[in-house]
């Protein structure tokens, strides 16, 4: 129950404004393309035992995760959030995502009481590890990654304690860098404290605590609703990922959904045990994954926090593959691995919800990763992108093209950009026609991105999936196509592994030709067969 609606209302929204200034002070005061230009990173806001509250629409995969970020940083350090002071952790164990992903939070203060945490998670583009952008195409132990953080204090007072961040910044490639983006992410929560002070010296304490508890609550209902429409209703899915890396194939990922009276059942039995390579997937962004699902398909109008999950209870086998175990590597699993888990879930609710739910997307984020030393300065350069692809098509509607779907939301690097802070150039940049799945709607095409290199002897790292199997379609609409990885130097045409690291010379062009989405619906009888298509 909702004791002051009016007030209910602009303090919501005044809390979900918060949170999107605070993303639009990161990317504007962050140094380094991935956060300024794609956009990889999150903002929320959390009451003070570590719920969300409220978020801006950034990542998908970092805001469902965030919370047992901020859970982390209150049960590891309490009484030492104090006024004045942040928290950082990427620990994939203690609720973190992937080493790349540093979550940095603030505790806020009213008379002395600690009332809520603001917080933001930004993907630097190198943090160490084996190869430059820490995402490596084979790793097989969490060190190999880069530097681990638990949850420690690295600002006191308001200013950003160097001697906290010391092994960081000895760490990575790019130190500068590094320092630009933390500076960033402590700008942003200084912006999401003010405004949560603003809130509170205009309404009261009291007013924004009932507010934090009546939004969860609201949400909750609200989502309540939606599952009592299907109750009783159980499904099941499997689908699998194509490698590890380290010689797995065709990994499985179960999921059994049940609606109950009181809520749903999400239970992972049957996936496998965690593999010996990075796609192994934590299990806060096993449940990003999931969350993001529900959100994506019944909450439209629903306001995104932790109510919003209250009733999902979600089983996940510990040491499997979605909830792996010290010292697992796991760089993947937070960009591959979650995807399936999207698709899985997306493809056990197809059969309650034949008419809303999409055909699969491309499936991948298709990670790339070139470092090495920029002739233009001398010194070492990291750079990292996420590649769009087709998304699936669903019930009276085509799939898009060129698009980033499901766990990640970031825009491209523009050429622009790219060419301007790193030695690389974009050689061709297109959509990769006819390769969207065919059916009455047909599903999104791919793209084609080929970068050359233009240094001596740059590391090269992908992380890709969706090489060997296609996104699916559904009722009768058939695949999309898988994507593909090659170089070319010199005319020489060299095919990649979905999951690779390699050292190149100046010249070479990495070329990523990323998947189309499922069709769906059954094609026109006159429509090509899936599979041939012309550039």
């Amino acid at each position: 129950m909702i004791e002051d609606p009016i007030t209910f209302e602009v303090i919501k929204n005044v809390l979900i404004s918060s949170a999107k200034e605070m993303s639009h002070t990161l990317q504007r005061t962050a140094f380094s393309p991935n956060i300024k230009e794609r956009r990889d990173c999150s903002c929320a806001l959390f009451d003070s035992d570590g719920r969300l509250v409220a978020q801006s629409k950034d990542i998908p995969v970092h805001l469902g995760a965030m919370p047992l970020s901020v859970k982390s940083c209150i049960d590891s350090l309490g009484d030492e959030l104090v006024e004045g002071s942040m928290a950082l952790v990427n620990d994939p164990y203690s609720g973190g995502s992937h080493l790349p992903d540093l979550t940095m939070v603030a505790p806020v203060f009213f008379e002395d009481e600690r009332a809520a945490f603001v917080a933001n998670r930004a993907h630097h583009a190198d943090i160490g590890g084996i190869s430059p952008g820490s995402m490596p195409g084979l790793s097989t132990t969490i060190d190999e990654e880069g530097i681990l953080i638990k949850p420690r204090i690295i600002v006191e007072d308001n200013l950003l304690q160097s001697e906290a961040i010391a092994d960081i910044l000895s760490n990575t490639r790019t130190p500068d860098e590094r320092l630009g983006d933390l500076s960033a992410q402590v700008a942003a929560n200084h912006v999401g404290h003010k405004r949560l002070d603003d809130v509170q010296k205009t309404y009261g304490w009291s007013s924004l605590q009932r507010t934090f508890t009546e939004l969860m609550d609201y949400s909750a209902t609200m989502m309540s609703r939606v599952f009592h429409q299907f109750r009783g209703a159980k499904t099941n899915f499997t689908d699998f990922l194509d490698s590890d890396g380290a010689g797995k194939w065709e990994i499985p990922i179960s999921i059994s959904l049940e609606i109950t009276k009181t809520g749903l059942i999400v239970n992972f039995e049957g996936t496998s045990e965690q593999v010996d390579g990075n796609v192994n997937c934590p299990l806060a962004s096993t449940l990003s994954s999931v969350y993001y699902v529900f959100i994506a398909l019944f909450g439209k109008d629903i306001p995104v926090n932790e109510g919003c999950w209250r009733l999902i209870d979600v089983i996940v086998p510990e040491g499997s593959l979605l909830n792996p175990k010290y010292p697992a590597a796991v760089s993947a699993g937070n960009v591959e691995t979650s995807q399936r888990i999207v698709d899985v879930t997306l493809g056990a609710l197809a059969e309650i919800l034949p008419d809303n739910v999409p055909a699969a997307s491309q499936g991948t984020m298709n990670n790339l990763s070139v470092g090495g030393i920029d002739p233009r300065t001398g010194k070492p350069f990291s750079f990292y992108e996420t590649i769009g692809g087709g998304s699936g098509a669903s019930k009276g509607r085509n799939g898009i093209s060129g698009i980033h779907s499901h766990m990640t939301n970031t825009l491209n690097t523009p050429i622009e950009s790219l060419e301007t802070e790193y030695p690389l150039m974009v050689r061709r940049y297109s959509i990769r026609r006819g390769s969207g799945g065919s059916g009455t709607w047909q599903g999104g095409d791919g793209i084609i991105r080929e970068v050359e290199i233009l240094a001596d002897k740059c590391t090269i790292s992908i992380q890709s999936e969706r090489r060997y199997s296609q996104p699916w379609g559904l009722k009768g609409g058939h695949s999309g196509l898988g994507g593909r990885n090659a170089l070319l130097f010199e005319d020489q045409h060299y095919p990649l592994e979905a999951k690779t690291t390699v050292t190149v010379p100046r010249g070479t062009i990495v070329i990523v030709e990323t998947p189309g989405g499922g069709g769906y619906g059954p094609p026109p009888v006159n429509k090509v067969e899936d599979g041939l298509y012309s550039d």
